[in-house]
């Protein structure tokens, strides 16, 4: 039998890598919130791999209690995620996935555009993933991970952070509430060079964010997780001392 597959966080997304590994034939052991990873490691202590399928506000939480045994077996995928999120917790080159497919209760996964994956394990996910019909893309290297992870970034912040504003879908945002995409956007990517430390392909960066648009055009702008997003982002923002004008004004008028 092949080894097993940890999957801590059992929740939409987790489910469906999970259920990808079990048609490929591998054992899947589930973390959920309430388990104690310590001690499903002691058991499990050389799984295949380990995904952290986890909300984003938990991540740091899990990785910082995530047991040494498992430490180069990960396979992260969270929304808002950047390298400075693992090598902060001493990880390195796990593997990664930008999941450009939603899955929400009682419908099935509704592809966006492919998932880029780059690491160890990148081969796998894409099998795994592909036995649903959804596409994985393996990128060659790590400057082409970090594009894929701020172009998902661009992605949710920019679309949820003008949604609180707009409403809509996407299609709508960029064709009737262009300045504003625009606008947001600007800041989006200010805050992004600040967490990366580079100077981005803005251009490229937002060609990407309109493929992924013309993916799904009706996707709905504004997640639940919208309000959050933005205070997150602000938060970086006076840190860094970033004008960031058109968050400031949103969250502002949201007040």
């Amino acid at each position: 039998m092949d080894k097993p597959v940890v999957v801590i966080g059992i929740g939409e997304i987790g489910s469906v890598f999970a259920r990808g590994f079990m048609k490929l034939g591998y054992p899947v052991v589930p973390v959920t919130r309430d388990m104690d990873m310590a001690v499903v490691a002691a058991d499990v202590s050389e799984p295949e791999m380990v995904v952290v399928a986890v909300a984003e506000k938990d991540m740091h939480p899990t990785l910082q209690a995530l047991p040494d045994v498992w430490s180069d077996k990960l396979v992260l995928l969270q929304n808002e995620l950047l390298p400075r999120d693992w090598l902060q917790q001493g990880l390195v080159n796990p593997t990664v996935i930008s999941v450009w497919f939603e899955k929400k209760k009682g419908m099935d996964s509704k592809v966006v555009i492919a998932s880029p994956a780059y690491g160890q394990f990148a081969g796998l996910l894409k099998e795994a993933l592909g036995l649903l019909d959804i596409p994985v893309t393996e990128v060659g290297s790590e400057e082409a991970l970090l594009f894929e992870l701020v172009l998902k970034n661009l992605y949710i912040l920019t679309t949820n952070i003008a949604g609180l504003e707009a409403g809509g879908n996407v299609s709508e945002l960029w064709a009737e509430h262009n300045e504003l995409a625009c606008d947001v956007a600007g800041d989006v990517l200010d805050i992004q060079e600040e967490l990366t430390g580079k100077e981005l392909n803005r251009t490229a960066l937002i060609e990407g964010m309109l493929k992924a648009f013309d993916g799904d055009p009706e996707h709905g702008c504004m997640g639940r997780s919208a309000p959050a997003r933005l205070e997150r982002a602000l938060l970086i923002a006076d840190e860094a001392k970033l004008e960031v004008p058109t968050l400031r004004r949103i969250a502002a008028d949201q007040s």
